[in-house]
């Protein structure tokens, strides 16, 4: 009986120890899942989701312990922010041609599938931010998705649903969302457009797509070919200013590539190097003030497939440097 003793002991204690290293390390949520075959030169780079990943364990800035691989997330969420009639016509592959065109996507069980597994992925990314700082997505950010509606190779708002978790669940009373995708973050206003515990913040293209935009919290639309300079000094005042003004216990940022020079969608002129110092000075502010903080891919549509792998990554780079 002492032996068995010992032996559980001994085992509890290597749990331990295992659950205090997990917590010491950036965690990402990310799953096969999220790799989906589409149809011949569809234009969404869906195979960065398979490559970044293989690309941050090669380079050594993660290890394979540093993934976890979300559930399917649980339908009572999803109808915290999506109206129960798109949720049934989305899930039972009901929607109209023309609703499935919006989307940019073909409609597939598998498609619907890798939706609440990624949004999933953000959600439980809010727990691990709690603990340790920071977590990050290798998906999501699907900015374009409305209550009631999916838009834009965006189905099920996953920013948003992980936001109403943290509200629901009184594990955040303020919530910021730093959307610095180049298209506004249109389905995101909408979501939040009458809750004032979430402030939503877009610095986008302002001629590019939605043509017709939402009203966030601050927009700050930004003109054709902007440059590093103006770009990074705009932010900084910015987010400043809203760290004070907001006081949030909790921020989400869609860190989407494609402001990126190279973007064949993105007519700003942004630099990888001024992509990168974005997402330092994202980065940095939640660290400096203490703030949880969970990061989500967003776009990028670079012709060079390298540049988008590239700019991805450097955000993880930053993640480890910063926070751990």
């Amino acid at each position: 009986m002492a032996d068995i003793s010992i032996n559980i002991k001994k085992k509890l204690k290597r749990l331990s120890e295992k659950v205090a290293f997990l917590l010491q390390m950036l965690r990402i949520a990310w799953s096969p899942a999220y790799v989906l075959p589409l149809p011949p030169n569809h234009r969404f780079p869906m195979s960065k989701y398979e490559v970044l990943p293989e690309q941050l364990v090669h380079e050594g800035t993660v290890t394979h312990e540093n993934f976890f691989a979300p559930d399917p997330l649980p339908e009572e969420w999803i109808l915290k922010t999506h109206t129960a009639d798109y949720w049934h016509k989305l899930s039972q592959l009901a929607l109209t041609p023309q609703e499935v065109r919006r989307t940019g996507f073909p409609l597939t069980r598998e498609l619907v599938a890798r939706e609440i597994r990624i949004a999933n992925g953000t959600l439980q990314c809010t727990r691990f931010a709690l603990q340790q700082g920071v977590a990050m997505n290798i998906a999501g950010g699907t900015h374009h998705a409305f209550t009631n509606k999916g838009e834009g190779f965006c189905l099920l708002n996953d920013q948003a649903i992980a936001a109403n978790y943290l509200l629901n669940e009184n594990l955040a009373a303020k919530i910021l969302i730093v959307d610095l995708d180049v298209h506004q973050g249109n389905g995101t206003a909408q979501i939040f457009c009458s809750e004032p515990r979430v402030f939503t913040f877009s610095m986008h293209g302002a001629n590019n797509y939605p043509l017709i935009k939402e009203q966030s919290g601050l927009d700050i639309g930004l003109k054709d070919f902007t440059t590093n300079d103006f770009y990074l000094k705009t932010l900084e005042i910015n987010l400043k200013h809203l760290l004070d003004q907001v006081e949030p216990d909790f921020i989400f940022y869609q860190a989407g590539v494609d402001i990126l020079d190279t973007d064949k969608l993105g007519r700003l002129s942004i630099t990888r190097e001024g992509c990168k110092q974005r997402d330092r000075l994202v980065l940095e502010i939640a660290k400096r003030n203490k703030v949880p903080l969970v990061v989500c891919m967003g776009g990028g549509y670079s012709p060079d497939f390298k540049d988008i792998i590239e700019a991805h990554a450097n955000t993880y780079r930053l993640a480890q440097e910063i926070f751990f």
